[in-house]
């Protein structure tokens, strides 16, 4: 392929995967709109060899008048090994952001190949990649898809940024993108599945709906790995409530609970503060300033119970300590902060005092690591030569976020398909998208409780990135390999109900 020229500015580090600013642009020659180069490999699988074929390419993102009005960066792995993808899955995988390539499960989670970090996460040198044992591909193809502005995917021929950066403008050009890769490597008649993280759970969720109505392209499934509300509402009590067992996750982690609480069972104990959140908490933040004192003063007595912070903190904030509030505040007695994203994590602010974090710790450690490891493997190992920048987080802003209705795009599509199923990934630690409101939105989704049996979630001792924890590691991804297995067993009936 040919080299392109010139690279772009240094993005800031202080952003985080759910929203980044603006990244000032620097004049540069348009990378290629149609092109690809082809490596082969090898990875053991749990013991398999599993050969491989992986294709790293631009694809055009075509406009109204037939030229390409943008140039989308994808990592394209096959099993070469298979002669018949009639039956062969094929896994689309997208991150979030909005505007973040898809570096974080291309290299840290699914794909065959993983980055240099420690059993917990942390960075360590020398940076780079290793063969990751525990990849989906021995049981899916996998297109890792790098949206428009992230990665190495740009905009083309000063084509109009609107076109692409909202909730439904992203949605509608991927579907047109994917029903192209599609016909373009003969994959048709292959079961297809989505896979999104954060932001790209409300992609994912969008496509599925899009892509079956308005390309006629019908999933069997779609994989939502800490996911977003997906434009179902949870405003009010219910938004302030649901954090709860995420404060007792992350305190019971840090060991900040009374003694009889820290010496139980994690996934025991969140059962209960459920149970105290449905039940108790959000029906007593409803009455509001009609709550009666001694009432309050009881409330606020069982969430510091459940949170590890003081019954008077709690009562300052009205029963319901802002997240921002409770990162600071948690070990504030300590000199430490805790992260967003994942609450493992422990920073130091320049000071004690205030109510908010400096920085999310979480987010910068993993900006140390993906960082290097995903431009090495991308240019040295797999060959993809060009002077543009990687853009981890790229500039999408901003965002046309109006009209946002993911989820009952998703739940049409699923009512619609009898075949298509959905799989919810969530860590105990990540308070961006914190897991019980990830499972508040399964259930008010669908309200009438008619496609929770095609719908399985998975919680794990981790963060927003359940995966960088190496003891969550292979099992997230085998959670993965069983989910595609029971959607697609599915299909040997007809799709009916």
């Amino acid at each position: 392929m040919r080299r392109i020229a010139s690279g772009a500015s240094a993005f800031s580090l202080a952003i985080a995967i759910l929203f980044c600013g603006p990244l000032s642009a620097v004049a540069q020659p348009a990378p290629p709109a149609d092109t690809t180069i082809t490596r082969d490999g090898v990875v053991r699988i749990d013991g398999q060899r599993v050969p491989y074929q992986v294709t790293s390419g631009m694809q055009p993102v075509w406009g109204e008048d037939g030229e390409p009005v943008a140039a989308v960066f994808y990592v394209y792995y096959e099993r070469s090994d298979v002669q018949d993808r009639t039956d062969r899955p094929l896994v689309f995988s997208f991150n979030g952001g909005p505007g973040s390539a898809s570096v974080w499960m291309h290299v840290g989670y699914t794909g065959p190949k993983l980055l240099n970090i420690d059993d917990e996460g942390y960075p360590t040198r020398p940076y780079g990649v290793r063969d990751n044992p525990h990849s989906i591909l021995d049981v899916a193809d996998i297109v890792y898809v790098d949206p428009v502005n992230t990665g190495f995917s740009r905009i083309l021929n000063d084509a109009d940024r609107s076109q692409f950066f909202g909730v439904n403008e992203d949605v509608a050009y991927l579907a047109r993108w994917i029903d192209n890769f599609v016909s373009r490597h003969e994959r048709w008649a292959s079961p297809k599945f989505l896979k999104g993280e954060s932001y790209g759970t409300t992609r994912v969720a969008g496509l599925a709906g899009r892509l079956q109505n308005s390309h006629w392209m019908y999933l069997n499934g779609v994989i939502l790995v800490s996911p977003t509300g997906l434009g179902i509402s949870r405003s009010g009590p219910v938004g302030q409530g649901l954090y709860l067992p995420y404060y007792t996750a992350t305190a019971w982690y840090h060991n900040a609970l009374n003694p009889e609480l820290q010496g139980r069972d994690l996934e025991d104990l969140l059962a209960e503060v459920e149970a105290f959140t449905l039940d108790r908490y959000i029906p007593a933040l409803a009455r509001g300033g009609a709550l009666a004192a001694d009432a309050r003063r009881t409330l606020a007595r069982e969430v510091a119970r459940y949170s590890g912070l003081s019954e008077q903190f709690v009562l300052n904030h009205n029963l319901a300590p802002p997240t921002s509030a409770f990162w600071k505040e948690l070990l504030r007695d300590q000199g430490l902060t805790v992260g967003r994203l994942d609450s493992r994590y422990r920073g130091m602010d320049r000071q004690d005092a205030g109510e908010r974090y400096d920085f999310d710790p979480a987010l910068t450690s993993w900006n140390h690591s993906f960082t290097p490891a995903i431009n090495h493997y991308l240019r040295t190992e797999l060959g993809w030569e060009t002077d543009h920048q990687y853009f981890i987080f790229g500039p999408v802003h901003p965002w046309n976020r109006t009209g946002d209705q993911t989820g009952e795009q998703l739940r049409q599509a699923m009512s619609q398909n009898p075949y298509l199923h959905v799989l919810v990934q969530a860590g105990y630690f990540d308070g961006g998208t914190d897991y019980f409101s990830a499972k508040y939105t399964m259930w008010n989704m669908d309200p009438a409780g008619r496609l929770q049996d095609r719908m399985r979630f998975e919680g794990y001792q981790s963060g927003h990135m359940m995966y960088l924890r190496d003891e969550d590691l292979g099992p997230s991804n085998q959670h993965i390999r069983d989910f595609i297995r029971w959607a697609i067993q599915a299909t040997a009936g007809p799709a009916r109900y």
